[in-house]
């Protein structure tokens, strides 16, 4: 008799085990089913939240069906269940413990923002003040007048480097601006160390003034150092540069024509007026524009027009450049 309990109690300890191991491995499967996604999905986990609230948001989003066999595996999976603030990217394929391991590891997703050459700081500030996950704080305004009173020229024109930067959501703007300008620094202290000697520039922000104004009169790698010849050597007869580039950034609110008015309206930027630089970069330029700034092409030229298709025509004396302006610009 003793012999059949126990015969009994080992079948149902039998029974029980095999039950709660189903009863596992089906809940196990619900939590690994692929999420009801066809497309990249952004999860924002906010600071203090739990995994009970990320579950109930799925739910919510029709992600999954029934949270039971995930909650189960989180009470399994502890170390799964720490979630850390923070915005994720949710790919197609994925499951629920796929999204909670993700948002424990704290890998959020990296947005980028393109900086690109040639804009002005005031494309760039809409660039960044525009951008969803980029935070702009009240106070963006006020750091960036207090940054800007401190740095050469006391303006960001022509102080960050083109590139593109990867950051997290809620990142600043300043923050942005401020690994821009660290990195323009870097490079501009770089290249000027290994500058022509005999370049005519008394410091690394008149050849980044140069570098601007190189990076508005050509996108032609090729014709960037053949540029920064023909200004160099302008530079040290005393010639105007007389750069449309340099009075267009002097107008203000311009409507995309110059007139005859404008290239005689005296304004700091006025380079037909002016000699020598312009007070401030007129855009931010690139490591290539920085380069031909500071290793400019060896020539006699002093001149140069636009022949319409990108590129331009060099010339060494006035009567040859007054000629290609009448091939290039008069009788179009």
């Amino acid at each position: 008799m003793r012999i059949n309990v126990i015969k009994v109690s080992s079948l149902l300890m039998t029974v029980v085990i095999v039950t709660l191991m189903t009863g596992l491995h089906y809940l196990k499967q619900q939590a690994e089913k692929p999420l009801s996604l066809d497309e990249p999905l952004l999860l924002t986990v906010k600071k203090g939240q739990f995994s009970n609230s990320i579950l109930k948001k799925l739910k919510e989003q029709s992600l999954i069906e029934d949270t039971f066999g995930l909650k189960v595996m989180l009470k399994m999976m502890p170390e799964i269940a720490e979630v850390k603030a923070g915005t994720y990217e949710i790919a197609p394929g994925m499951n629920g413990i796929d999204v909670f391991q993700l948002i424990a590891s704290g890998k959020e997703k990296q947005f980028t923002l393109t900086l690109v050459e040639g804009l002005r700081w005031q494309d760039w500030e809409k660039q960044l003040t525009n951008h969803p996950y980029v935070k702009v704080g009240q106070d963006f305004s006020e750091n960036i007048k207090s940054f800007s009173h401190d740095i050469e020229g006391q303006s960001l024109e022509g102080w960050l480097m083109p590139d593109t930067y990867h950051f997290v959501a809620g990142t600043s703007a300043f923050t942005l601006v401020k690994w821009a300008y660290n990195a323009m620094q870097k490079e501009l202290a770089l290249q000027w160390q290994n500058r022509y000697q005999n370049v005519p520039y008394a410091t690394p922000y008149e050849a980044l003034i140069m570098a601007s104004i190189i990076e508005k009169e050509t996108a032609l790698s090729e014709e960037r150092s053949r540029i920064a010849g023909v200004f160099v050597n302008r530079l040290r007869l005393n010639m105007r540069l007389q750069t449309d580039p340099t009075v267009i950034y002097g107008i203000e609110d311009f409507d995309g024509n110059i007139r005859r008015k404008d290239l005689r309206q005296a304004t700091p930027y006025n380079t037909y007026v002016i000699k020598g630089l312009t007070p401030t970069p007129i855009a931010m330029p690139s490591k290539l524009a920085i380069n031909a700034a500071l290793n400019p092409l060896a020539t006699d030229e002093l001149y140069f027009v636009s022949k319409g298709d990108g590129s331009h025509h060099f010339s060494e004396t006035l009567q040859e450049h007054n000629q290609a302006v009448r091939q290039y610009q008069l009788n179009r």
